[in-house]
């Protein structure tokens, strides 16, 4: 075993140059986890969704629909039977989002893949237990599809009619702020 160890570290000739690139590689790697806001992803707050554009149209209508008040991104979009799963779900999404802006390979109009249209119908069920064993509509009772998805009937709830990127292009927002320290802006702005 002691062999294995001396032969995985370098030669002593090289320690210096090592521990100055492993140096630069964690602050690059550091560099990065900031730029990216990487932390605002474990919040609960909608607005760490605006950090990228492509999610927009999908905050404005979320911030002026019905579910503002009662819920969040996370409510619908994350699975809710334990915290592992959810956050090791985030994590998998995430990862997957930020190589698809990273690549800038977005597409125009964003499509709900298999395992989030399971977690969103679940919290779907989760939410609205009380009306899916009998709904009564003026007087008349109606009952809902167990074989279809919510979103089948109610496709417009709660990001209205998002069709892409360009369906709300003027939307209020708020834009996250620049992760540049102030005394490097302010030097930037300078002419």
């Amino acid at each position: 075993m002691g062999k294995f160890i001396q032969w995985l570290l370098p030669p002593r000739s090289w320690k210096v140059s090592v521990i100055i690139l492993m140096g630069i590689i964690t602050g690059f790697a550091i560099l990065l986890v900031h730029l990216s806001r990487a932390g605002s992803y474990l919040t609960n707050d909608p607005s760490a969704c605006v950090n990228c554009h492509i999610m927009s149209p999908y905050y404005a209508t979320w911030a002026h629909g019905s579910h503002r008040e009662t819920a969040t991104c996370n409510d619908c979009h994350v699975p809710h039977n334990n915290i592992f799963n959810a956050y090791y779900f985030k994590a998998k999404d995430g990862l997957r989002h930020a190589t698809i802006f990273t690549l800038r390979q977005e597409p125009q109009v964003i499509f709900i893949l298999e395992p989030g249209k399971k977690t969103v119908q679940s919290n779907c069920e989760r939410c609205h237990e009380h009306l899916l064993t009998e709904i009564k509509c003026r007087g008349e009772e109606i009952f809902c599809d167990p074989e279809r998805l919510c979103w089948e009937c109610h496709r417009e709830v709660p990001h209205g009619r998002v069709n892409s990127l360009s369906s709300v292009p003027f939307a209020p927002v708020p834009r996250p702020s620049s992760p540049l320290p102030s005394w490097l802006n302010n030097r930037a702005s300078k002419p």
